[in-house]
């Protein structure tokens, strides 16, 4: 047979409710030749009830529960495209996702991953908040990255797509990355790829409980993206350092990592006054305006007491 251009590659999790929708909006992409697969993650809900009532339409694969990661590995190994595109299972896509994606990665030969903004959606079907990521970066972003502690305005999983060839080169995502996947994704492929990205919101990310954007973070959660953050730079520098790159990342740029660290543990005028300042140059948001926004938020959630477990915070 002849490998299909694009293959789809949705990941589920317990989420049936939602999974149908997301399967729906990949088998009704227009002006591709694309195949999809699902890979149910050990669910215990009506996932696989979902997953079989679309039959041979998709390739289904149920394996025993090891994460997202693991999900996506396999796959990516049950594919046959020579463009990935991934997908989580409670959001969808714009039916011209994948042709917009096919089309930026035959504009440049030299683009490995390509990217494109998500709508926010609320449980009632609004729009959350304005597409994201709000601000865009292409090109050579290794720079940058080294700059800011690995950080940019990155995508999530149901925008990130790449090529088959750069995948094989890196290899599978560890299975450690059993949520957030897409940090392996878009925080190493870059160093190894030039990045495109499309303005248009060609997807749509569904808020809930479950997911990283809250209207409120409390300390729980701040402590948790830290953890998050700290087990991604220490493998992308240990993947680096594996493939001879001279790069490195060091979270004493991470502007987020270093709010967090003050909305945690509390701050001097003086170390506020610094932060303010970090946030002012970092080189992670490229727009001026909300460099200026996000250092004036971040001042304002830091308290000279810190958090306990209990005390809410706007998220970033």
């Amino acid at each position: 047979m002849t490998a299909p251009l694009i293959s789809v590659i949705i990941n589920n999790y317990n989420y049936g409710a939602y999974l149908a929708r997301a399967v729906q909006s990949a088998l009704d992409q227009t002006g591709v030749h694309a195949e999809v697969i699902v890979v149910d993650d050990g669910s215990g809900d009506n996932s696989r009830a979902v997953i079989e009532s679309f039959g041979d339409q998709i390739a289904a694969v149920f394996q025993s529960n090891a994460g997202q990661a693991a999900a996506i590995n396999t796959g990516v190994r049950h594919s046959r495209g020579k463009i990935l595109c991934f997908l989580d299972a409670d959001d969808w896509w714009a039916p011209n996702k994948l042709a917009a994606t096919a089309a930026a990665f035959d504009a440049d030969p030299r683009v490995g991953l390509v990217y494109h903004r998500l709508q926010p959606i609320n449980t009632d079907g609004s729009n959350a908040f304005a597409p994201i990521p709000r601000s865009l970066c292409q090109g050579d972003l290794a720079p940058l990255m080294v700059r800011s502690g690995g950080r940019w305005p990155f995508p999530m999983t149901s925008a990130v797509s790449v090529r088959r060839d750069l995948w094989n080169q890196i290899g599978d995502i560890p299975d450690s990355f059993r949520i957030s996947a897409d940090a392996w994704l878009v925080g190493l492929y870059p160093f190894f790829t030039r990045v495109a990205a499309l303005p248009e919101p060609l997807g749509y990310y569904f808020i809930h409980a479950n997911n990283w954007y809250r209207a409120q973070d409390d300390a729980a959660m701040l402590q948790k993206r830290m953890a998050h953050w700290d087990a991604t730079v220490a493998a992308t520098n240990a993947f680096l350092t594996d493939r001879g790159q001279p790069h490195r990342l060091d979270l004493a740029e991470h502007f987020p990592y270093q709010s967090a660290r003050a909305r945690l543990e509390g701050a001097s005028p003086a170390a506020r006054l610094a932060l303010l300042w970090d946030g002012l140059r970092d080189p992670g948001e490229p727009v001026l305006a909300r460099r200026i926004r996000d250092s004036l938020r971040a001042i304002r959630e830091v308290s000279g007491a810190g958090m306990d477990n209990t005390d809410p915070v706007r998220a970033p």
